[in-house]
């Protein structure tokens, strides 16, 4: 008698999650850059309005809402015959020479023609991000069908999503500093970044052949609209991509201005690397205790409670200030004031709080997709993955565009000079840009995400 054996699956090696996560790096440095930094790029290096380089982030963006659901759709395609890998590899490579491009020029002839060029290269750089991103998230659907594998392979993602911010965020600012803040140090501080996106982003494609390799059950069964009908009535699914849409804009809204609130607020730039520094820490050590709960809690109450953490030391940044009396000494930085003791410990904070819904938003993803999956086969991995990367970068085009407006509503001031004084009501606009604005969303997010989820489960 033949007796049916069903083989034991291997777990996912460390080799595999390292890999994957990886290419996490380039994705994060792409994504942070044009949020926090290219609004500061075009408002002093080039002239342009505070609001005008919110639209010129959000136009690129808005092409995305339709180029990510369309790149996830084409890489389902091909991935019977071709895999993933080609739109791994080429949109790797294009983003990083995109990256680099944005910083690389300036001495237009005017702000408006600053404006256009940038927002054309900008319009460029993203399409070619989302022939990598889409299929990037795709894969974490893919590498396990256990969950809770997944989330520990997505942890593994979020560090280096956090290295990312790093990079983006702590570094190149400084580095643009450093080198004396002129056209010159704007552009070599693109090529180190570009150079290191390209190194990370090519590692995934070429660490995972067999994973990104082609796959003859793969391939949507029902095209592009039965694809859509599927997501449409994947509820569990609907409910993330709204929440992840609001939190995106949260988050890009405080980018935007983060270097501008350290610069104006805090009074010290050079404090911003540590604080990124001790903020990657913060969510590197929290990361087995978030696993740990959404094994004993669920993921959705994990999400919940790492959101409003996250919303309560974001509020307090309403009541930063500068200085204080001598508290404590740090290399390379100096002696701190009371307050800016403060930034650091909010630092800690924020990074423990954003590792812990990062993570959950994603895990749950993987989990409404593998969900729906089995209910409907009409959808693959790559098209409901783009439409979730759409409305991300969605967010993190309304973002900028939000805080663009609100410095200029404010009095900031732009300027082909660098960084120049500002009046005490734009340095208001600053703190409110940072604080109020992102909190507000935020537990506007929380009250959705809970309601929306008790309406689809009853």
């Amino acid at each position: 008698m033949k007796t049916d054996v069903t083989p034991v699956r291997a777990p996912v090696g460390t080799g595999t999650m390292l890999a994957y996560g990886a290419g996490m790096l380039g994705t994060q440095i792409f994504r942070d850059m044009p949020a926090v930094l290219l609004p500061m790029f075009m408002a002093t290096m080039l002239g342009i309005p505070a609001w005008l380089t919110g639209v010129v982030v959000l136009v690129s963006k808005l092409w995305l809402v339709v180029c990510d659901p369309l790149m996830g759709n084409l890489s389902d395609k091909a991935k019977p015959r071709w895999g993933r890998a080609p739109f791994l590899l080429a949109g790797g490579v294009l983003t990083s020479v995109g990256l680099v491009g944005l910083f690389s020029f300036t001495g237009f002839s005017s702000p408006t023609v600053a404006a256009w060029t940038v927002g054309v290269m900008f319009f460029v750089a993203s399409t070619a991000f989302s022939a990598f991103s889409v299929p990037y998230l795709a894969l974490a659907s893919e590498l396990s069908p256990d969950p809770h594998e997944r989330t520990k392979i997505l942890s593994f993602r979020l560090v280096f999503a956090v290295l990312g911010v790093v990079v983006s965020v702590g570094v190149a600012q400084p580095i643009v500093q450093a080198l004396g803040g002129g056209p010159g140090a704007w552009r070599t501080m693109a090529l180190v970044l570009g150079g290191l996106a390209l190194a990370s982003m090519l590692t995934t494609p070429l660490g995972l052949r067999r994973q990104v390799a082609p796959d003859a059950t793969g391939g949507l069964s029902g095209g592009w609209s039965a694809g859509l009908r599927a997501a449409w009535h994947n509820k569990a699914y609907l409910v993330l991509v709204v929440t992840q849409f609001i939190q995106s804009t949260a988050m890009a809204c405080g980018y935007t201005v983060v270097a501008f609130l350290f610069i104006y607020v805090v009074g010290k730039i050079n404090l911003l690397l540590p604080f990124i520094l001790l903020m990657a820490m913060g969510t590197f050590a929290s990361q087995p205790l978030w696993v740990a709960m959404s094994r004993r809690l669920g993921k959705a109450a994990t999400f919940v409670a790492a959101t409003a953490g996250w919303a309560v030391v974001t509020v307090s940044w309403f009541w930063v200030q500068p200085g204080g009396e001598p508290f404590m000494a740090l290399p390379f930085v100096g002696t701190l004031g009371t307050q800016e003791a403060l930034v650091i410990l909010r630092g800690i904070g924020i990074g423990v709080t954003n590792g812990g819904f990062v993570l959950m938003i994603f895990a749950m993803l993987t989990d409404a997709i593998n969900e729906g999956k089995k209910l409907d086969d009409q959808v693959d991995e790559g098209l409901l993955s783009g439409i979730f990367t759409a409305v991300e970068k969605l967010g993190f085009a309304c973002g900028p565009l939000i805080a663009g407006v609100t410095l200029s509503l404010a009095g900031f001031q732009s300027s082909v000079s660098g960084i120049t004084q500002q009046s005490p009501e734009a340095v208001r606009g600053i703190v409110m840009a940072f604080s109020a604005v992102p909190a507000t969303l935020v537990v506007a997010s929380i009250v959705f995400f809970v309601v929306a989820r008790r309406r689809t489960a009853a």
